[in-house]
């Protein structure tokens, strides 16, 4: 997950320092079913422990299957996922689909702060795309990985047998906003920019033919009804920053791995699920820039 020494603070710095990236691979929300997994996953295995502590596992090998299969044996009423790159936190450990043997584990130690992506570990086993796909935030689920789902490199790593399946355990244990959710506001500011949303979010800023501001300006444009930003908090958010002057996009988030980073004064007070424009005026050597803010989290500081 990308993080920043700040989030908007020197914002005109902070938002060139980020690369521009294609949309994100998205999941249709409205349509998850996850009722559509494989019951004889859990005929497989068993999971024993609270959602977030280390599993007490057993698996009944050799485990065999020629597909991913998973099933929800915790079903959390939290956020759906419906992007790869939605920020989540997750724990997760791998067990050989023949030995039983454990693969890997990670913390399982509660810290909320590490939040990843469906991006992140499909990149390490392609195949937890498809079983985290519409997964919510609180459920813990156990999927069957064939090789090709595990990553070749991790088949050779764990030095498992020709053809072995691999059973894991996934505890998705929060799952932040994949884009900003409220009221839209309305604003009578003239001579500021127009914002549009792609369905998954993904905003277009559209620069009027005027003068950038010569002082900074700052615009809810859709008010969420989450948690409010403190200072000192450490938030989730998604940029976007076009421009004023050549009316380009200079970088953004999307389709990429959000930003975590400490809430600059521009955002506190906003409330998570919100949207804000800032406009930045040129200063410095630094051009004007219009920037969107989606806040899609707050990062919970972990215990000592």
């Amino acid at each position: 997950m990308r993080k920043t020494s700040a989030v908007l603070a020197t914002l005109s710095l902070a938002v060139l320092a980020l690369t521009g990236c294609s949309s994100a691979p998205t999941f249709d929300g409205a349509a998850c079913d996850r009722a559509a997994d494989s019951s004889s996953v859990q005929d497989s295995v068993t999971v024993e422990g609270e959602l977030g502590e280390t599993p007490d596992v057993t698996v009944f090998g050799p485990v065999k299957a020629s597909e991913t299969a998973f099933a929800d044996v915790v079903t959390g009423d939290g956020e759906p996922l419906t992007s790869a790159f939605q920020p989540m936190v997750l724990d997760i450990a791998f067990f050989g689909g023949d030995s039983g043997e454990k693969l890997y584990e990670s913390e399982f130690n509660g810290d909320l702060s590490r939040v990843q992506s469906i991006d992140y570990w499909s990149q390490r086993s392609p195949g937890l795309e498809t079983v985290l796909e519409c997964a919510t935030g609180g459920s813990r689920v156990v999927a069957v990985l064939t090789p090709e789902d595990f990553g070749e490199n991790n088949v050779e790593a764990f030095g498992l047998e020709d053809g072995e399946n691999i059973v894991a355990v996934l505890d998705v244990l929060d799952v932040h906003l994949a884009k900003a959710e409220g009221a839209l506001q309305f604003n009578d500011a003239r001579g500021l920019p127009t914002v549009v949303r792609a369905p998954d979010g993904t905003p277009g800023i559209i620069i009027p033919d005027a003068d950038a501001p010569t002082s900074a300006v700052t615009q809810t444009l859709i008010e969420g009804d989450g948690p409010k930003v403190e200072k000192g908090s450490t938030i989730v958010t998604n940029i976007t920053a076009v421009g004023w002057d050549d009316k380009t996009v200079t970088s953004t988030t999307w389709g990429a791995e959000a930003n975590i980073g400490p809430a600059a004064q521009e955002l506190v007070g906003a409330t998570v699920g919100s949207q804000l424009l800032v406009v930045v005026p040129a200063a410095e050597g630094n051009p004007a820039t219009a920037i969107v803010v989606d806040i899609l989290g707050i990062v919970p500081v972990p215990e000592q």
